[in-house]
């Protein structure tokens, strides 16, 4: 089943937040959690 335009705007949205939050972390370490969370993310959605 596909995405309607408005659900795919918003997973764009939640994309952008959470990139942004990942890019004004100033740990690093913090920093690479938070990019490997987005990662498991994505690639969670891409399986379902």
């Amino acid at each position: 089943m596909g995405m309607s335009d408005s659900q795919f705007k918003s997973f764009i949205r939640f994309l952008l937040l959470a990139l942004k939050d990942m890019l004004s972390e100033t740990d690093p370490e913090k920093k690479k959690a938070k990019m490997d969370e987005i990662l498991n993310n994505l690639q969670k959605a891409l399986e379902d």
